[in-house]
């Protein structure tokens, strides 16, 4: 129960704030369909999760911290970068199915934003201590789910009188900072 409770506690003060809590915003604001997003974000995480012990063992054997730092700033500025281009969607109804559906748009999207963030990370840790893998991987889908399911719903009742074009702004300033952050502390 200890591994279950402090995966729980760990990862949803980490999540606060991170890059996966602003993209469940996003969604939030895009698809407006709450449900299907939750729903994404709860199997986006248990897969993620599930295999941030081989992946993230896998990953710190092949690259260095210093080159890992490097694109992971990278991919912040870059990001950054593409909240600024208007998508198509943003200037046409906002209640058009994006090619996967809000689900599978939302399982993608979750899944690659949590490659190498710090809760996938926290979870590759937690199990190596408490040696209880599914009580950990428990505990982290729960944290998870405790930070970005009420940005979900509050964020999708919010952005109604938010235009989108401001959350991308605020998108994009954030992620620049992320990125100049992690070139800045490493």
């Amino acid at each position: 129960m200890e591994a279950f409770l402090t995966s729980t506690g760990i990862v949803a003060l980490a999540e606060m704030g991170d890059k996966t809590q602003l993209l469940a915003l996003i969604l939030a604001a895009r698809f407006r369909k709450p449900w299907p997003i939750v729903l994404g974000i709860l199997v986006a995480t248990l897969v993620n999760h599930a295999l941030a012990g081989a992946v993230g063992a896998w990953i710190t054997t092949v690259i260095g911290p210093d080159l890992l730092r490097w694109i992971l700033a990278a991919s912040f500025i870059a990001m950054a970068a593409w909240m600024l281009i208007p998508d198509k969607m943003d200037d046409e109804d906002t209640d058009a199915q994006p090619r996967w559906g809000v689900f599978g748009t939302t399982v993608i999207a979750f899944f690659l934003a949590e490659m190498g963030d710090k809760t996938q990370i926290a979870t590759v840790m937690l199990a190596a201590k408490y040696n209880a893998y599914l009580w950990v991987v428990a505990g982290t889908t729960l944290g998870m789910m405790l930070a970005n399911a009420p940005v979900v719903w509050l964020g999708e009742r919010m952005t109604r009188l938010v235009p989108i074009r401001i959350v991308h702004i605020v998108s994009a300033l954030i992620f620049a900072g992320l990125g100049v952050a992690a070139l800045v502390w490493s």
